[in-house]
């Protein structure tokens, strides 16, 4: 069963930065590599959105426009793991941040996405 574990986050002040990391591991024998992968994320009391999302090679992102040119999606396939990188951190950016995956082609939609990672707590301070 295809499994995605996360890890990072916690409290920080405003203006600094985290990095999130999510690995998958597999049983299905389906590579790393066939996934796209999204980051959601869900503030208290709001729906979850999307953050970013990047292809299965890495060679294609997309960001949220509240998050553009703050955060960074990154892959690594030979270690199953794809990273969030996020920069400039403000109070707004505090949620539950998940990681997400698909096979093949990268989507906007969280009902696209197959697997789901445990989800892990960003807060930040004024």
């Amino acid at each position: 069963q295809e499994q995605l574990v996360q890890s990072g986050g916690g409290l920080v002040q405003a203006g600094d930065s985290l990095r999130l990391s999510c690995v998958y591991s597999g049983h299905s024998g389906r590579p790393f590599s066939n996934l796209a992968m999204g980051w959601f994320r869900q503030a208290p009391e709001k729906e979850r959105e999307l953050v970013a999302t990047i292809s299965w090679n890495g060679g294609k992102t997309y960001y949220a426009d509240s998050v553009k040119g703050r955060f960074t999606t990154s892959r690594d396939n030979a270690q199953n793991t794809v990273y969030l990188q996020m920069n400039s951190l403000t109070p707004e950016d505090t949620a539950v941040y998940y990681c997400a995956a698909r096979y093949f082609r990268e989507s906007s939609l969280e009902s696209d996405y197959n697997y789901w990672g445990q989800g892990t707590q960003v807060t930040v301070s004024s």
